[in-house]
């Protein structure tokens, strides 16, 4: 991903009203940045990383967003343990976030060093994939 030309930073508890807000202040960004065509998916994305990280992390929980050619959504927590995907039976209600991100993300991994989780989503018309070829 080429330098950022939009990004935005915000470290917050861990607490399950966080959730709420950290959604919706992607989703004005990306509307301010003209992006609001990935809105819908970054939000989820967000909610399932944030969720994982405030139920599962340790301390405080940061988001950031970087956009240019693609869209980065990055969520670090004081733990040192990389999340582990599980599989969730049918009746489950619960365990499937990051399956979501799998799903909706263009890619995703985990940071080596740390507990840094991204995703990032492609920016329709920067070169990358068409926001509506992905699957």
């Amino acid at each position: 991903m080429r330098s950022a030309i939009h990004d935005f930073e915000v470290t917050f508890p861990t607490d399950d009203v966080q959730v709420a807000r950290v959604r919706r202040l992607t989703t004005q960004h990306l509307v301010a940045w003209g992006l609001a065509p990935l809105s819908d998916d970054a939000a989820l994305l967000v909610s399932e990383l944030v969720t994982n990280a405030v139920r599962h992390g340790v301390g405080p929980v940061s988001l950031c967003l970087y956009a240019a050619d693609e869209l980065r959504i990055e969520v670090v927590d004081g733990s040192s343990e990389a999340p582990t995907p599980r599989r969730a039976r049918p009746e489950d209600e619960n365990g499937r976030g990051l399956d979501i991100v799998a799903a909706v993300a263009h890619r995703w991994g985990v940071s080596s060093s740390g507990k840094l989780i991204w995703c990032s989503l492609s920016v329709p018309g920067q070169g990358g994939d068409s926001y509506d070829q992905l699957p």
